[in-house]
Parts: structure tokens; C-alpha cells; sequence
């Protein structure tokens, strides 16, 4: 469904992402994993359209979208939760929402209740402020606002980032939910051992540059994977 072929990616005069090529097969769960300063991030928002490849191509079912802007690339069906949630504050929960939908005119009334489905705890809280919800709950919000545009692929940063360790294995068990109802998932995320558990494929990224790929369970029995990110 997504390719990505030798991207590089600079900032100033560093070479952020170093010449890297993976893919992104339809309904699967992907997950990128590596130290901070890696890369990953940088490789999300290359894809995201929020930083521009110095080279490489990106392809999403065949089209060439290398260079399109933001609005564009949710507009063919990617979308991304950044990391640290990046709610609006002042906003309600369902204001958030509908934001979320900022390209569409069609009606929002099933995708709303296809997110209070998955998340009850933001339908129980739709009129509240957003910057009031606890981190867990901002994070389903960022995660029901990137629905709202009906990707065909969710990117997703560090959604773990900052949460306590139940809140993360309901995080997680959403994002297994979503890819089930036919979300394609591209996932970067520091919790290595949550990510390879829930990951049909998986990559490792160092300096930039892709050093292993497998999919999860291969990667969570290789000894230099243990060594470096499982602990």
C-alpha cells in the first residue's frame, strides 16, 4: 500500500534520514523501532508532508506523492497522531473531532459514533475542554481526531509516550481494534516490546539508516534486538 524508496531526509547540514526503503502492506500493523535521534520521526513527517525529502520517493498504491503538501497527503488517505497528542485545548472533545474531518462535507454523524464506539470514556466527555482530559484520554482524542478523515493508513508517534502502563496496554489494544476494522497502522514507538508484540512487520532504525527488518515475533527473538531494546 506504501513504499518508501531511498528517502533522505536533511536538517541544515545533517542527513536526518539516510537513504531508506521499506513498505507498508495493506492491513498489516508496521512498526518502526530505534534509539531517540534515529530517524523515525523524521521519516513520519517526510511521509506526512510536514518536511520535504532531499530525495527518494514515496508511493501510496501506486501514486507518486513525494512533496505534496500536508492537506494533500490526508487527502489521499494518510493521516498522523504526532507525538505529545497535540490537542487543541480550549476546545471540546467533539470540536477536536470534527477538526479532524476538516476536509470532508460530507456528514461526520457515523464517524463520530465509530469513534465513541471505540473510545466510550471521549463520548462520556464529549462537551468537556480537551486540555482537561487526563494524558490517556488526550491520546485517544488525537487517535479519534486522525480517524475522523477516514485514512486508509494511520501513522502514529510515540503513542505510548508519557503514559502509565495500564493505559498503554488499552492504547495498544486499540490500535490493534482499529487495524482489525481495516486501518492500515505504520507505528514508531520507543516501547519496542509493546510495538514487536503487536506488529506484523517490523523494522530497526539506527542513524538513519534501516539495519534489520522481520516481522515482530522474528525481531523479538533476535539477540541484538533483546540486547539493544528489549532490555
Amino acid at each position: 500500500m506504501l513504499r518508501i524508496d531511498d528517502l533522505r531526509v536533511n536538517y541544515g547540514g545533517i542527513e536526518a534520514v539516510k537513504g531508506v526503503t521499506f513498505e507498508v502492506p495493506e492491513g498489516e500493523i508496521v512498526t518502526l523501532i530505534g534509539a531517540n535521534g534515529a530517524g523515525k520521526s523524521t521519516t513520519l513527517r517526510a511521509i506526512a508532508g510536514l518536511v520535504k525529502p532531499a530525495s527518494g520517493r514515496i508511493h501510496l498504491q501506486a501514486e507518486d506523492i513525494t512533496g505534496l503538501s500536508p492537506d494533500r497527503i490526508v487527502s489521499k488517505g494518510i493521516t498522523l497522531v504526532p507525538e505529545g497528542r497535540h490537542v487543541f485545548p480550549d476546545l471540546t472533545v467533539l470540536e477536536n473531532l470534527k477538526i479532524g474531518a476538516y476536509l470532508r462535507t460530507d456528514s461526520l454523524e457515523d464517524d463520530i459514533k465509530w469513534v465513541y464506539d471505540l473510545f466510550p470514556r471521549l463520548k462520556e466527555r464529549s462537551w468537556q475542554a480537551a486540555g482537561t482530559l487526563s494524558g490517556g484520554e488526550q491520546q485517544m482524542l488525537a487517535v479519534g481526531r486522525a480517524l475522523m478523515s477516514r485514512p486508509k493508513i494511520m501513522m502514529m508517534d510515540e503513542p505510548s509516550l508519557g503514559l502509565a502502563p495500564l493505559v498503554v496496554k488499552g492504547i495498544f489494544e486499540i490500535i490493534k481494534e482499529i487495524n482489525r476494522q481495516g486501518v492500515t497502522i505504520l507505528l514508531i514507538e520507543q516501547n519496542a516490546n509493546m510495538a514487536l508484540h503487536t506488529a506484523d512487520t517490523a523494522y530497526v532504525l539506527e542513524t538513519g539508516r534501516l539495519t534489520m527488518s522481520g516481522t515482530g515475533k522474528e525481531l523479538l527473538n533476535d539477540e541484538a534486538v533483546k540486547k539493544a531494546y528489549l532490555g
